[in-house]
């Protein structure tokens, strides 16, 4: 008996600390199938007791649901309060109130919005001005079924910290009929917003919670009442009794609960280390000063704003920190705190984290996946078969669906993760049939991932769509990752002028110094401050602009420059595009001039990129 509890335990550590080359291929064979296509961003994923598919769309603002039989969708509600000027703003998490068609008539949502009456600290938007007064709210609608509409709007939660990056904003209802709800970090200490603290460790103050003034909640996880109010039981974290359930948190965009109210969370990691964790009120997860477990593993916290030499001179890297900038080990955090059960994935310090197989985009090739929802899944009897008691966990950058086996008591991980449906996809939620054999996804509508045949990719193969996979067989050996379909959408690659031998570009070096702070303000956070460190979305320097833009016109690039962001393209002034595009052309090797760059007009029409 001992040695079988002994070999558990080195079981479950061993898989805490996995490695990518653990993951085992699915032996399980599903039938494929698109239900649904042409969404607007779907971000939230659930199945509703009506039987039809909810699903919140980030950009499209709106809450659609989707016949699971014939795929065809009705919107519920378009939210015109929505702001989502960014790649992971807009309308996010939704939770179906448990009782809804039997005693309640709610549906809870959470999205960012523009408070004209608030303005953030300078600090924290970044100079940014579509952010200037952007917040997070949790707001209540009704639903009538008889229409299949949702109304009447009200607020719970108004004025929640929001950034460009790190938002976070799942939303669940627990089985004690509390609203959790998650905020992360806001993406500090990292690409255009390198110069900015992290706050995960900050608690609120009792001042600050009697004024409702919430920004000491980011990196954080919340519960409230379904009123909104703060429930009496939460934990006292120094001496406050707030909204915040967890803290040390950097992007938390997955929770769900197991049926005997077990708290579940996938989080993304820096360049190791999404954690899936087990929420315990009051308790720390430890970010920044730790990612993954304590073990001093390829991550070290370099706190650029405490740089010895002004951080707005340094220019950010993931890989050589400069020596003004202070940096801790993971071992030199002493205060408690709680480590996940699993990782995605955990490599040695000596990790090489610059392949030359990612062509410059080298998170793609990083040990982390981008772990973006968690499910509980359990067959029953009736469901997949193996699957008794397993986490379902989607991923950005390689599109797949990771399973994760639990210990009968739910606490630990069993073993090591099966990865299913790898593709050319970002996966953003699951919900899954209550018959327990078929899986739905909600797919990213862009952004970058990892192709199949390995390296980075940024055309989606079902840019926001809903798939559905249904259980079949047992194949009895390891299967191949789910091919990719034939790419019908239209290509997501800029629209090119042709060729030319025009002039060369002509700006004037204050176009620069005015265009970096505008890209590190409004770009940054999806393109990466160095233009070639992102994780959002395709490079601006080096060789992925060498092979898009040589040859072409400067008008070409400038008016694609005006359809960013996507959500709000031509939302800069003209002068700024023209800014940021001299800011780019210097940062591929062009040296400015006396001549301007003007904003728009037939004279770009006559430069080329060569």
């Amino acid at each position: 008996m001992k040695r079988m509890t002994l070999t558990v335990l080195f079981l479950l550590n061993l898989s805490a600390q996995d490695g990518p080359e653990t993951v085992m291929r699915g032996t399980k064979q599903f039938h494929r199938t698109v239900l649904a296509s042409g969404l607007a961003g779907p971000w939230e994923l659930a199945w509703g007791p009506d039987n039809m598919l909810w699903v919140t769309e980030r950009t499209g603002k709106r809450i659609t649901r989707i016949d699971p039989a014939t795929g065809k969708r009705n919107v519920a509600i378009t939210v015109d309060e929505v702001s989502a000027p960014g790649a992971q703003d807009g309308l996010l998490g939704m939770a179906l109130d448990p009782d809804l068609l039997k005693s309640s008539d709610y549906v809870y949502v959470g999205y960012t919005y523009v408070d004209m009456h608030r303005t953030v600290n300078p600090a924290a938007f970044n100079g940014s001005e579509a952010y200037k007064h952007l917040y997070g709210k949790i707001v209540r609608l009704t639903y009538h079924p008889a229409s299949g509409a949702l109304s009447d709007p009200v607020d719970l939660i108004t004025g929640l910290p929001v950034g460009n990056d790190h938002v976070s904003g799942r939303l669940k209802i627990g089985p004690d009929r509390k609203l959790y709800y998650t905020v992360g970090d806001q993406g500090h200490d990292q690409l255009g917003n390198f110069c900015l603290p992290i706050e995960a460790q900050r608690l609120p103050t009792a001042a600050e919670i009697g004024k409702k003034d919430y920004a000491a909640y980011v990196g954080k996880s919340l519960r409230l009442n379904l009123d909104g109010s703060i429930p009496s039981d939460n934990p006292t974290l120094n001496g406050v009794v707030s909204h915040v359930y967890t803290y040390g948190h950097r992007n938390m965009q997955g929770i769900d609960f197991g049926p005997d109210g077990t708290l579940y969370a996938s989080e993304q990691g820096p360049k190791t280390d999404d954690e899936i964790n087990i929420l315990k009120a009051g308790a720390n997860y430890g970010w920044p000063h730790v990612a993954g477990l304590k073990d001093n593993k390829a991550y070290e916290y370099a706190r650029w704003a405490d740089s010895t030499i002004p951080c707005t001179q340094l220019t950010f890297s993931d890989l050589a920190i400069p020596p003004s900038v202070p940096r801790e080990p993971e071992s030199a955090f002493t205060k408690p705190f709680v480590e996940p059960i699993a990782t995605m994935f955990t490599v040695p310090s000596d990790f090489n984290f610059h392949s030359p197989v990612c062509k410059g985009v080298d998170f793609i090739c990083w040990p982390t996946v981008g772990a973006s929802s968690i499910e509980y899944y359990a067959s029953k009897g009736k469901g997949i078969p193996g699957w008794d008691k397993v986490l379902l966990i989607t991923t950005l950058k390689r599109g797949s669906l990771y399973v994760l086996p639990l210990t009968p008591d739910g606490q630990h991980a069993a073993g090591h993760m099966w990865r299913y449906f790898q593709s050319e996809n970002r996966y953003r939620d699951t919900a899954v049939n209550p018959d327990g054999r078929t899986i739905y996804i909600a797919t990213d509508v862009s952004g970058l991932g990892e192709a199949l045949g390995g390296g980075p990719n940024r055309k989606m193969a079902d840019p926001g769509a809903i798939l559905a996979f249904t259980y079949e067989s047992e194949d009895g050996g390891a299967s191949a990752p789910t091919p990719a379909p034939a790419k019908t959408s239209p290509s997501n690659e800029p629209s090119m002028s042709p060729a030319t031998s025009g002039a060369p570009p002509s700006f004037t070096a204050a176009q620069v110094a005015a265009g970096k702070v505008a890209y590190n303000a409004n770009c940054a956070a999806c393109h990466g401050n160095t233009m070639t460190n992102g994780t959002f979305a395709p490079p601006l320097a080096g060789e992925y602009f060498r092979n898009n833009w040589a040859g072409k016109t400067v008008a070409a690039f400038y008016n694609h420059a005006k359809t960013m962001p996507p959500s709000a393209p031509a939302s800069l002034p003209d002068a700024t595009y023209a800014d940021i595009v001299a800011y780019m052309l210097q940062s591929n090797g062009f040296q400015p001039g006396p001549t301007a760059l003007p904003a728009g007009g037939a004279v770009l029409e006559k430069m080329s990129i060569k």
